[in-house]
């Protein structure tokens, strides 16, 4: 398909190209990478390392993919870079490879939105139709489940989980891990409230809503853990029982929590 390729493109002849693929000017394609079938590449791209993008994805000028972690223990492993299905990644957005220590593998889902400047850093794991605002940042071995949306200039801190459909402001530090549906905001951030317009989006009822509000407002009073384990055995919506199950999750970190009045 030598017309969807531009001839100042540098590919690598052991590089694997689908069908419909288009290469635009001064784009670099390693030995290692796979780009399924409608992948565009607009120009000036690096994609790096043993790196896979999924159908009609579309990658901006001057991105950098798959290059080597930005972490001072990697050692050259080999790792990977999973990128899924019809995903927007914007101008110099980076996204790198696991680490050995990290399960060796970064995973983007599908139907993403990676604004221009934003970075998802080593043995991340990102769910469907994430969105990262410009130039948020994502640090090593974070969680994102599906739908949750990254505020521009936010960095969210190694190791934490964002449940799902859960929103972080603008200008905001994560450093603790943030409840499905959850508002989180603030230089400092805490727990502000429920992603009401996220919610009512996706179509949550009266009904879940509610219940979410009151789970919320019971966990402002105390240990999210202990409330959790407290509630295990009683009635509740999906929506409710999918934070529970989130807060007794596999994790140690503590959690963002709602901010004390002064």
């Amino acid at each position: 398909m030598p017309d969807l390729i531009h001839p100042s493109a540098v590919i690598d002849p052991a590089a694997r190209i689908g069908q419909g693929v288009e290469i635009g000017p001064f784009c670099v394609v390693g030995p290692d990478v796979s780009l399924a079938d409608g992948v565009v590449l607009k120009s000036h791209v690096v994609i790096a390392g043993e790196t896979s993008i999924g159908e009609e994805t579309v990658v901006f000028p001057f991105a950098s993919i798959g290059e080597v972690p930005q972490d001072l223990k990697f050692q050259g492993e080999r790792t990977r870079l999973e990128i899924g299905k019809r995903n927007r990644i914007r101008e110099h957005v980076t996204m790198n490879p696991g680490t050995e220590g990290g399960g060796s593998v970064t995973r983007i889902g599908d139907d993403g939105l990676f604004m221009a400047g934003s970075h998802v850093a080593h043995d991340c794991q990102i769910g469907n139709r994430v969105i990262l605002v410009n130039h948020a940042s994502v640090a090593g071995h974070c969680v994102l489940q599906d739908d949750v949306i990254i505020g521009g200039l936010s960095g969210v801190h190694q190791w934490v989980r964002i449940g799902r459909g859960a929103m972080i402001g603008a200008i905001t530090m994560v450093t603790a891990d943030v409840i499905p549906f959850g508002l989180v905001q603030g230089p400092r951030g805490h727990l502000d409230h429920l992603n009401l317009v996220g919610l009512k989006r996706r179509g949550a009822s009266r009904a879940d809503i509610a219940g979410l509000r009151e789970m919320l407002s019971m966990l402002a009073h105390g240990s999210f853990r202990e409330i959790a384990r407290s509630r295990v055995g009683e009635e509740m919506g999906e929506m409710e029982r999918e934070v529970l199950d989130f807060i007794l999750g596999p994790s140690d970190r503590s959690f963002l929590t709602p901010a004390r009045p002064a």
